[in-house]
């Protein structure tokens, strides 16, 4: 499943009602993003979506990771919207019947979030906003994936 929201969400009672009743589910792994305020220089951050478009993406991602880790289940929740420090942006669970597939597969989807999602994501502070493309690093741990 996922959802885009602009809404805040506890990942807490997000990752409770994943696990629940999972009877031959072997491992759940999951990721919670938060927003930094990055020393007080960044009073919010403001992330925006192509409705649908935005959803279709991850979706895709979401199939590949499915096939590529055998997957059982997937929670994918991000955030958009203005987001102050401190709050939850986003939150990944995955289910499998190994730890392995499970931690291999959030660490998967959460390279994608990060680099190639089509999200656009502007940091608010006080001098006025900057758009935010992702670091050289998330290309280095999205390029992981890629090697055969």
């Amino acid at each position: 499943m996922i959802q885009l929201q602009i809404a805040p969400f506890d990942p807490g009672t997000l990752l409770s009602a994943f696990c629940k009743d999972r009877q031959e589910i072997g491992a759940v792994a999951s990721f919670t993003g938060l927003a930094r305020a990055e020393q007080g220089q960044t009073l919010a951050l403001e992330l925006e979506a192509y409705p649908g478009f935005t959803e279709g993406q991850i979706a895709a991602c979401l199939e590949t990771a499915r096939t590529r880790f055998g997957l059982v289940d997937a929670y994918i929740v991000h955030r958009i919207g203005k987001i102050a420090p401190g709050e939850a942006i986003v939150f990944v669970a995955t289910a499998a019947s190994h730890r392995r597939a499970a931690f291999e597969a959030c660490d998967f989807l959460m390279d994608y979030l990060k680099s190639r999602a089509p999200f656009w994501k502007k940091e608010i502070g006080a001098d006025g906003h900057r758009w935010v493309e992702p670091r050289d690093q998330d290309h280095v741990d999205i390029a992981r994936w890629e090697t055969p």
